[in-house]
């Protein structure tokens, strides 16, 4: 009897708190809607790279690993990985040497000026990177692009430049459409930053570029890397961009996956590069935050 008390308690409290949205009950709804609508579809994409599909039906019985086998010694599949990595790679670092001034003039700006610098970063968001794309489609087109009637209407250039279907329009347009994903966080931290240390390294001698450098830079680190990780994902899995800037030559692992899926309907092949593709870019994605996080305890160690 008097052990059935403080169980008794015990539950009213679990029930008090789950009613009052105590402990980890408020993300139950997020965490089930992930499960059904993120989760398992994602872990039944993933599925159709073991077994066999024909006409759109599972074998029974075929479960085997060479499809994955196959496409890992397929030399296609790994030069389709090289490109699309080094493309999200230099994507991202264009996007953080655009995005960290913007963000510092943020930082160091009041009033109308911080809500126009705000509204400039967000309001492509609210615009389709699909609509973005067409739209650089529009400026980097051939003779009568914009850029180069621009161009040639001012005597810069004699011939049209070859600006679509190449690396640097898929780079230009990933560095656009990506941006806001690498200065939101710099926004973040540079505006909420300790200016006394700042003031603290004017104060004992150190130059405003010294300062900047070893005071600012430092302590932005984490939004830094963040960004990186953020940019370098949504980028490495990109394949409206690659698709449509880069023409239907210009292949990437992400736009090998939407072909394989829904031109060619070879759903084992297409599942087999998305598992390749969701692997590979978690992997980066975390070097990226271990180095992010060991650079930061550097910073910390240096102070």
């Amino acid at each position: 009897m008097a052990s059935s008390a403080p169980m008794a308690t015990r539950r009213a409290v679990g029930w008090r708190r789950m009613l009052h949205g105590g402990g980890i009950w408020p993300a139950v709804p997020a965490l089930v809607f992930l499960f059904v609508f993120l989760v398992l579809p994602m872990a039944t994409l993933l599925a159709f790279g073991f077994v066999t599909i024909d006409r759109g039906r599972i074998v029974d019985g075929t479960f085997t690993l060479d499809h994955l086998w196959k496409a890992l010694n397929d030399d296609l599949v790994w030069r389709l990985m090289w490109r699309s990595f080094w493309v999200a790679a230099l994507s991202s670092l264009l996007t953080l040497i655009l995005a960290y001034p913007v963000a510092y003039l943020f930082a160091e700006t009041r009033g109308i000026w911080r809500a126009l610098i705000l509204v400039a970063v967000v309001s492509p968001l609210l615009t389709s990177a699909l609509v973005r794309a067409y739209a650089w489609l529009v400026i980097l087109g051939g003779r009568r692009g914009i850029l180069n009637q621009t161009l040639m209407s001012l005597g810069i250039v004699d011939q049209p430049l070859r600006l679509l279907n190449t690396d640097w329009a898929v780079l230009i347009g990933m560095t656009q459409i990506h941006l806001p994903f690498m200065i939101l966080p710099l926004l973040a931290v540079l505006a909420e930053r300790d200016r006394r240390l700042e003031e603290a390294s004017l104060n004992l001698g150190a130059s405003r570029t010294g300062t900047f450098f070893r005071v600012v830079v430092p302590m932005s680190v984490p939004a830094i890397f963040a960004g990186l990780a953020l940019v370098f994902a949504v980028s490495y899995t990109n394949f409206i961009v690659p698709q449509l800037l880069g023409g239907g030559a210009y292949a990437t692992l992400a736009v090998q996956v939407y072909e394989q899926t829904i031109v060619v309907l070879d759903w084992t092949r297409g599942a087999v590069l998305a598992t390749i593709l969701l692997s590979t870019c978690f992997a980066f994605v975390l070097a990226i935050v271990a180095v992010g996080n060991r650079f930061a305890r550097w910073n910390e160690a240096a102070a």
